[in-house]
């Protein structure tokens, strides 16, 4: 499983940080340089800078009570709800929905994501039209704090990432049920759909519907 293999990367402003890199996981450490180079590049036309390594589209639409913290990149049409919390190196693509109560952190989301409804999302990426049901949440630490290591396709062969926080990594179109758990280093690849309540781990293939981990369907 290679990082384009589940992402189109022309639908994400991010596009230039995954040029170098084969996994999607060896992007997370550089996510906060990146959005700071880049925020300075942007269209002041389009764009303009909040505060301190903070980069909104005019065109966005941000809650009073909405939290951002930098380094942050807010996309054009972006939809941030009431009480959202961006805790910094977080890159929200054009026409996101972050909403109530949903937390993110060290993450990018490509273009028309939707988390809409108490979600957490650190250390991840989510693909395009990718969209997490409500209460929906991504673990990024192991209970052992030992590092995450992932397996990149069905034969389990496994990577050792490095990181210590590594969350899930979402491909194109994937929808994920209300109440989920991503453990930490999940990889759900392309059109994939899992159902409410379910506590997903290691990696699931493109066009698939996981019921439970011990049934998982190929789309026909």
């Amino acid at each position: 499983m290679k990082l384009k293999e589940i992402f189109n990367i022309d639908q994400t402003i991010a596009k230039d940080i995954f040029e170098d890199y084969e996994y999607p996981w060896e992007v997370l450490p550089n996510i906060s340089n990146f959005i700071i180079e880049l925020g300075e590049k942007l269209d002041k036309e389009k764009f303009e800078k909040v505060k301190e390594d903070v980069w909104i589209a005019k065109s966005a639409h941000i809650d009073k009570s909405a939290s951002i913290i930098g380094p942050a990149i807010i996309d054009e049409n972006a939809e941030i709800r009431h009480c959202a919390f961006i805790r910094g190196k977080a890159i929200v693509g054009k026409n996101v929905v972050v909403g109530n109560s949903t937390e993110l952190k060290n993450c990018i989301l490509f273009n028309d994501v939707k988390v809409p409804h108490f979600n957490y999302v650190g250390d991840s990426i989510l693909g395009y039209k990718s969209h997490l049901g409500a209460g929906t949440i991504i673990s990024n630490v192991k209970s052992d704090k030992t590092n995450v290591k992932i397996e990149i396709d069905e034969k389990n062969e496994r990577i050792d990432t490095k990181l210590k926080k590594c969350g899930a990594f979402l491909g194109d179109f994937v929808e994920v049920g209300c109440n989920s758990v991503l453990n930490p280093g999940t990889i759900v690849c392309r059109n994939t759909n899992i159902y409410p309540l379910s506590c997903v781990r290691g990696f699931i293939k493109e066009n698939s519907i996981y019921k439970s981990e011990n049934n998982i369907i190929t789309k026909f």
